[in-house]
């Protein structure tokens, strides 16, 4: 073996060009809707960071942001058969992806904000002191802890969406997210 033979440890093929990125890119969404897991896997270690950096420039939290990626890759994972590669490029149906749930989680965090000023009178220990004492639902709902159960009044009682209710109550839309699905989970072993 000559000096030219020999291969140096640690030596790193080349980063990809862009035209290949994007073929790969292509060929792992071909992947993804045919239900091929590893192929998400090699979109999001290709793209998430630069996702999130996106993510972050529209809702300018972090937390926000990786939030708009988890979500944009669910929706890549369910949505991939949409990909047309006639219509325009992976990145790009990738970005638009992630671009339009960031801007609907900003919408969301924000709708509050703009609300009829009569939603920050809402009292939810008022609504559920109306419900009987005998109900089981205001049993149940009396069980849970109070941040969460005013999610679940706010949300069912009154109407209010997931980012109305992160914008209220100033909180990440995925804790919101994560009280309401706790809080029903609650209420269905209570009442069942």
């Amino acid at each position: 073996m000559t000096g030219h033979d020999t291969i140096t440890a640690g030596t790193r093929a080349p980063p990809p060009s862009d035209q290949e990125r994007e073929l790969q890119l292509a060929a792992a969404l071909v992947r993804c809707a045919a239900g091929d897991r590893t192929a998400l896997q090699v979109i999001y270690d290709s793209e998430a960071p630069r996702m999130i950096g996106v993510a972050r420039r529209i809702l300018f939290r972090q937390d926000l942001a990786e939030e708009a990626v988890h979500d944009a890759f669910i929706r890549i994972w369910r949505g991939a058969a949409g990909f047309d590669p006639h219509r325009g490029s992976a990145r790009g149906w990738l970005y638009a992806v992630v671009r339009n749930r960031a801007l609907s989680i900003h919408r969301d965090e924000h709708r509050y904000e703009t609300a009829d000023e009569s939603a920050e009178q809402i009292d939810c220990e008022a609504t559920l002191s109306r419900m009987p004492e005998t109900s089981a639902l205001r049993r149940c709902l009396e069980r849970i802890d109070r941040p969460r159960r005013d999610v679940v009044v706010l949300a069912y009682v009154h109407g209010m969406s997931h980012g109305e209710l992160a914008g209220k109550l100033r909180v990440p839309l995925g804790t919101v997210k994560s009280w309401v699905r706790r809080s029903l989970f609650a209420l269905q072993e209570c009442m069942g």
